[in-house]
């Protein structure tokens, strides 16, 4: 097994997991900053970024499947050691990745205001017009948004993640700075914040593309490649996206429909369930930061033919993600009653929300590196459609009707949503774990 645990020194592992860490914490914590600028905006600024951002979650979500499904194609190519077919899928990724990233704008430009009444239905003028002005500018970014992904997995499929980690470093400074400057100092309320996150994503999108085209790095984008239309590597990328995309799409669209059976419960349980949220978002970021880590890896051994070697490293990633998770999910809850002195909360409200993120890390750490983490292995491997399918019947029948089951029917609340959630990881994971062993993902082939 030497040779195997060769391909990747344990010091290389290091390099690649810590920046994507790092890189992931700090999106977290500008986020929470930004939250905090942005209620100094007003309340209908507000509640108009905070209902644009679950619209815009969805298109995030598709520029992401979309940068994945290249990443896995490019790993794939680099382990073959065709760095050519590399730079290929890098620069066909970007191509579509722009066209479909301005189709999409385009779309939400033209018809703001009806999609967001069809999702929010009537809500107040001064929020609806906060939603447009927001909304508007950020599908502008939508662009920058999509680029910025396909340079990045181009990064992070030759194992350089700390690039991205300090250009994420740099574009949220830029996001938070001119966050002050565009409500305390500009006072442009709701305006103020969405400009200085399409500048800021912007940024990050020219510096990734020129980076890109650096000839000295393994895999480059090239004009040639890119004004060129390759459906054959266009197709190969979309194997892997489209299923990505409709089960990251099935997701959202029942996280809005757990949010409307929470709605359903008492003030208390749905102020403990928002708090507790912002803990688990906080938690669970040693096993999210670990899934492109798998990408890399498993996609590199599975392009250059080694099986032997992706089994291996298989189990030491997965290893890997067990540990930091553990540590990482105990000390959040360490932390937990002391993060609530912060809340003005009621004592009830503030034990609840520590009984949601128990539930919450003790199953976090425990099975989702292996319904999480590990499913991007499979992923990575090719196989793509299982992943799908596991995954949205999962969320369905173990999430969503198992919150209705034990919220509503069995009067549990927003603890039975909470049960719900870990029991889709636990489905997710017996499956996935037997999938793994099993070897089936050894037969497919991306390239």
């Amino acid at each position: 097994m030497k040779q195997q645990a060769a391909l990747f020194s344990n010091k290389e592992l290091k390099a690649m997991i810590v920046p994507l860490f790092l890189e992931q914490l700090l999106v977290m914590l500008v986020g929470m900053a930004d939250t905090l600028v942005v209620s100094y905006a007003g309340e209908s600024a507000v509640s108009g970024v905070s209902l644009v951002n679950q619209f815009n979650t969805i298109f995030i979500y598709l520029f992401t499947a979309l940068a994945s499904g290249g990443a896995v194609v490019i790993s794939q190519y680099i382990g073959r050691n065709e760095n050519d077919c590399a730079g290929e899928t890098a620069s066909q990724l970007l191509l579509f990745s722009t066209v479909f990233s301005v189709f999409i704008a385009a779309l939400v430009l033209i018809g703001n205001r009806g999609m967001l009444q069809l999702m929010f239905g009537k809500v107040e003028d001064s929020v609806m017009q906060a939603c447009i002005t927001y909304l508007k500018i950020s599908a502008y970014s939508y662009p920058a948004l999509a680029v910025y992904n396909a340079g990045a997995a181009v990064y992070r499929s030759l194992g350089k993640t700390s690039v991205t980690m300090y250009l994420s470093v740099v574009s949220n400074i830029i996001n938070v700075v001119g966050n002050i400057i565009g409500v305390f100092v500009l006072r442009a309320g709701v305006a103020g914040v969405a400009w200085p996150s399409l500048i800021a994503r912007t940024f990050s999108a020219v510096v990734i593309t020129a980076l890109c085209f650096r000839k000295k790095n393994e895999v480059v984008y090239r004009a040639k490649w890119i004004c060129r239309w390759n459906w054959d590597l266009m197709k190969r990328i979309l194997k892997v996206a489209v299923p990505n995309g409709i089960e990251n799409g099935i997701f959202q669209l029942v996280k809005v429909a757990l949010t409307s059976i929470v709605a359903l419960f008492g003030t208390y349980q749905i102020a403990a369930n928002g708090v507790a949220q912002s803990i688990w978002s906080m938690a669970a970021l040693a096993g999210v930061s670990m899934g492109p880590a798998f990408i890399t890896v498993i996609g590199q051994c599975m392009g250059n033919g080694d099986v032997e070697a992706a089994d291996y490293y298989f189990r030491k990633l997965t290893k890997i993600t067990l540990l930091l998770s553990t540590v990482w999910n105990a000390l959040i809850f360490l932390l937990t009653p002391f993060i609530m002195q912060f809340y003005a909360l009621s004592p009830e409200t503030k034990r609840l929300v520590i009984w949601l993120v128990l539930i919450h890390n003790v199953f976090n750490a425990a099975a989702f590196p292996f319904s999480g983490a590990l499913s991007n292995g499979l992923r990575a491997a090719g196989d793509v459609k299982f992943t799908m399918y596991v995954s949205i019947a999962s969320t369905i029948f173990g999430r969503l009707v198992l919150s209705y089951l034990l919220g509503i029917t069995f009067h549990m609340g927003v603890i039975g949503i909470a049960i719900a959630m870990v029991c889709d990881w636990i489905i997710r994971a017996v499956i996935f774990i037997g999938r793994q062993k099993s070897g089936k993902w050894k037969s497919f082939q991306v390239i």
